[in-house]
Formats: structure tokens, C-alpha cells, sequence
């Protein structure tokens, strides 16, 4: 487990910061579709700090229900819903990663999660201990501002709900007007 920064005071003089050492993993949500800049990054950082790299896809068309023998498992929202292929969607996302990822010398894993997107990447960075968390931007336009509008930022969640660094890797260049 990362131990925090400890600040010293000697016999005489100021505190003194005592560096840690980071050693927790490298933590990216990831979604489908979600242009490889985003691995790119993490993967970069995992590597710099020569850490692992966890990348995690949540479905939020499931919840996590504990059952009675401890185990924690997915259950949909709605049993009756659309019937979306989570596992095909899992399988593409990791098969996309490993095309990505696995020519590096990074090493990697891939997992699903359920529920909402921040609650689930903030409860495994806790359980793993991770250094930071990793996520994309939303690529630009009317229909990501309306989902921003209804169920907030990714980012801004997880900043606000748990005490790791939210690296956030833009997605889209941004080209301002000319004058301005």
C-alpha cells in the first residue's frame, strides 16, 4: 500500500517533505470507441513510473449487488431492457487494447465493472491502490454535451469524490477562432 508523503520536523528548522515512492498502479477507464490517445498516455505513464497499467470498462447498464457468499456481481439495471452484448463489448475493448498495448513492454490488465462510471473506477483504484486515474475527455459536440448534461463528468466525479490525481487526457484538438 502507498504510504502518504510524511512531513518531519527536525530538533530545529522547518518541516521537512519526505518524498514517497509511487508505486500503485496506473488506473484508465476506458469506453468503447475511445480513441487510443488515451491508452497511449497511460500506458506512457505506467511505463515512466514502471508500474502496472489496470484498464477498466464500466457498464452502466448493470449495478454491483454483494451476494450472500461475499462475491460482488453484476446485475442489470433492468432484467427486461435491451439486451446489449456486454460481454462482446468487453471482449472488443480488450481485444482493441491488446493490439494497442501488448507489442510494449507495459504490463496490463483489463477488467469490467458495473454501475455508475466514477463510483466504480474510484471503488478499484481504493481496492488497488492506484497512483492515479487515467481518463478521456468526451469527443466534442451537441449529443456528448447533453450526456454531460445528464449524468456529469467522469472526471469531474472522481475529482470530487476520492483522493487520487484525475489525469484528464483531451480527446479533440481545440482550434479557437481566429482574434479570439
Amino acid at each position: 500500500m502507498n504510504e502518504p508523503a510524511k512531513e518531519t520536523r527536525p530538533a530545529t528548522g522547518p518541516v521537512v517533505y519526505v518524498p514517497r515512492k509511487i508505486t500503485g498502479p496506473v488506473l484508465m477507464g476506458v469506453v468503447p470507441g475511445q480513441p487510443l490517445a488515451v491508452a497511449h498516455r497511460a500506458a506512457e505513464l505506467a511505463y515512466s513510473l514502471n508500474v502496472k497499467l489496470i484498464c477498466a470498462y464500466v457498464d452502466v447498464t448493470t449495478y454491483p449487488a454483494k451476494e450472500p457468499d461475499g462475491r460482488t456481481e453484476a446485475r442489470p439495471i433492468d432484467p427486461d431492457g435491451i439486451d446489449d452484448d456486454i460481454e462482446g463489448i468487453s471482449a472488443d475493448i480488450k481485444e482493441r487494447l491488446r493490439d494497442a498495448l501488448d507489442s510494449t513492454p507495459i504490463r496490463w490488465s483489463f477488467v469490467t465493472l458495473a454501475g455508475e462510471p466514477a463510483r466504480a473506477l474510484g471503488r478499484l483504484a481504493e481496492s488497488t491502490d492506484a497512483s492515479v486515474i487515467v481518463v478521456g475527455t468526451r469527443e466534442r459536440g451537441l449529443g456528448a454535451r447533453f450526456e454531460e448534461l445528464l449524468v456529469g463528468s467522469v472526471a469531474v466525479h472522481l475529482t470530487h469524490r476520492q483522493h487520487r490525481p484525475v489525469l484528464v487526457v483531451p480527446l479533440a484538438k481545440h482550434h479557437p477562432k481566429e482574434g479570439h
